[in-house]
């Protein structure tokens, strides 16, 4: 059926979107970043496109701060119109549904601008190296926010694959490298539950890169870069937490949303799903 199509889509996202330190294998540094995403966790965009804007002030040739800002766009929408609540992410009619949503197209502008600068830059930076990190990285990034906003704002949910599938071949190949990018992983773990969440026979027509289908390697995955993640920490914590409600864990995912209403206090959603949970 095509709404197991959809739970993948929504899981899919890299969609955050996030940068991984150096350490990690992912090519990136800087306190920027580091402010940047704390910003964008707690749902502060104007905070988090400050510190992008610093970013890529001193960085401009850099596919990265780019791919960081078309992500703060998205995300910024997909709360505008409400798409991150749980009511929504765990109903496969409200995802399908074509109806009511309007995107706003002076962001769609700067968006899909931030997307061409990105992959302008990461294109240049892989014919110099294919191996490059932070190029890799970006381009794991810009496809997966491509996935999220075609499948949730735009609603064209089939044709998300495609990109979809490009994400998680530039996270293959970050976790060939060694070190490996382990918050690269986040990926082919979605990848995996998404094709493990599927009916055979639809498996048949459905191929990822290194990805077998297994629910359970899928949720290792995640909690892998929980405990050993840098900047996807937080957000491995949230698909979990989407998840353990579909499956039907809701303790799970409360504990899940009390650690991010912690550690992300001026995050409204957090503190709203928590309560919803309480009810």
């Amino acid at each position: 059926m095509l709404r197991y199509w959809v739970l993948g889509l929504v899981l899919c996202a890299p969609t955050l979107a996030a940068a991984a330190a150096g350490e990690s294998g992912c090519g990136a540094e800087s306190p920027e970043i580091a402010e940047a995403f704390d910003h964008l966790y707690n749902f502060n965009f104007p905070a988090a496109h400050a510190d992008i804007n610093r970013y890529i002030g001193a960085h401009s040739k850099e596919p990265l701060g780019y791919a960081i800002r078309a992500a703060a766009y998205l995300f910024f929408e997909l709360d505008r119109l409400g798409i991150l609540e749980s009511e929504f992410l765990t109903s496969d009619k409200h995802i399908a549904d074509k109806k009511g949503l309007r995107p706003d197209p002076n962001v769609r502008e700067k968006f899909l601008k931030a997307l061409e600068d990105a992959q302008s830059r990461a294109d240049a930076a892989l014919a110099a190296n294919p191996s490059d990190r932070q190029a890799l990285f970006s381009m794991s990034i810009v496809e997966g926010v491509t996935t999220d906003y075609m499948a949730f704002v735009e609603k064209h949910q089939i044709a998300s694959l495609s990109p979809a599938k490009r994400s998680n071949g530039y996270a293959q190949q970050l976790l060939k490298l060694n070190p490996p990018c382990v918050d690269a992983y986040i990926t082919p773990g979605i990848s995996e539950y998404m094709v493990g969440s599927l009916p055979f026979f639809i498996r048949w027509f459905v191929h990822f890169d290194n990805v077998q289908g297994s629910k359970e390697v899928g949720v290792k995955n995640l909690e892998l870069v929980v405990r050993d993640g840098h900047y996807f920490k937080p957000f491995a914590k949230i698909l979990l937490g989407i998840i353990d409600l579909r499956e039907k864990r809701p303790r799970e995912t409360e504990k899940l949303l009390e650690s991010l209403a912690h550690d992300y206090p001026s995050n409204p959603l957090f503190r709203k799903e928590l309560a919803r949970m309480g009810n």
